[in-house]
């Protein structure tokens, strides 16, 4: 919000920020686009373009002809800090279904496609009674296929965060069977029995509250050109990026960067990127960081 003006009430900025947003993505907006985003009256979407305009008067012009506020050749945002990052993720988490498309900001999406997620049979009753089990520090008895054992057995575990790891969602939990704390995927949870409450505390988890630092850069024997675009893919500076990251999550993120193999292994054109530093307390305990695979 420019500096000096009086504080506007949370629903009126965020339609600004939505004015905003159409502006500076889509080149324009009108007031059907505020009536059907946010379920007001024409008089107000009326009024929310003519506050805009006075708050920012050189961002927009009416284009009779469409009838609709154009971007103008002057546009500085003032109530959006655009983002790039978020505005691809809209897009692809309404491709996904992750996000519906009437919950996002983006009125004509370019055409888009990626990789297939495979679907995860995340049963509706487990996850409630998991956020429950967080919420209100409990521990729970679950059966549990682990690939360790050709069948499910049934244990007690205290859940007290959730994780992803790009393709499957897990409970981070204290497991009473190996004395210690454990990923479990919410796909391989069959059935839920009994509750209890949990004597053991988030706190104690000691992998998952403490953070690592990733730093990678362009693999050495790429040419300086090719190592110049991996740095602007990967937005390093000085030839370096750092990525920060759980302890308990160190294995999946080097999975996701493919930084789990050898770096010969592969062509360096095919590797792109090598770990060049960490954290030294989190490279002597990978296996015990990949929990309950």
């Amino acid at each position: 919000m420019p500096d000096g003006e009086a504080v506007l009430k949370w629903g009126v900025e965020r339609r600004l920020e939505f004015i905003e947003f159409r502006l500076y993505w889509e080149g324009g907006v009108n007031r059907s686009d505020i009536v059907e985003a946010f379920d007001v009256s024409v008089p107000q979407a009326s009024k929310d373009l003519t506050l805009y305009q006075e708050r920012a008067p050189r961002n927009a012009i009416y284009d009779k002809s469409a009838k609709r506020y154009i971007a103008s050749t002057e546009f500085q945002p003032c109530f959006l800090k655009p983002d790039a990052g978020q505005y691809l993720n809209q897009i692809r988490s309404v491709a996904e279904g992750i996000l519906a498309s009437s919950e996002s900001w983006i009125a004509h999406s370019p055409p888009y496609a990626g990789p297939p997620v495979p679907a995860r049979g995340v049963n509706n009753d487990t996850l409630r009674t998991v956020l429950a089990a967080i919420r209100q520090n409990q521990a729970i008895e679950i059966k549990y296929q682990s690939l360790s054992s050709d069948d499910p057995h049934w244990r007690w575990i205290a859940p007290h965060a959730l994780g992803f790891d790009g393709f499957r969602w897990h409970t981070r939990a204290f497991c009473e069977v190996s004395k210690s704390f454990k990923d479990f995927l919410l796909s391989r949870t069959i059935e839920v029995r009994s509750i209890r409450t949990s004597v053991v505390s988030p706190k104690d988890d000691d992998d998952w509250n403490e953070l690592v630092t990733l730093e990678i850069g362009p693999h050495p024997e790429l040419s300086e050109s090719q190592k110049r675009i991996i740095a602007l893919d990967y937005g390093m500076r000085g030839g370096r990026a750092r990525i920060h990251v759980r302890k308990a999550l160190r294995y999946y993120a080097l999975r996701r960067l493919g930084l789990d193999i050898d770096p010969d292994a592969r062509k360096p054109q095919d590797q792109q990127i090598v770990l060049l530093a960490e954290s030294a307390t989190a490279r002597d305990k990978l296996q015990n960081a990949k929990g309950e695979i």
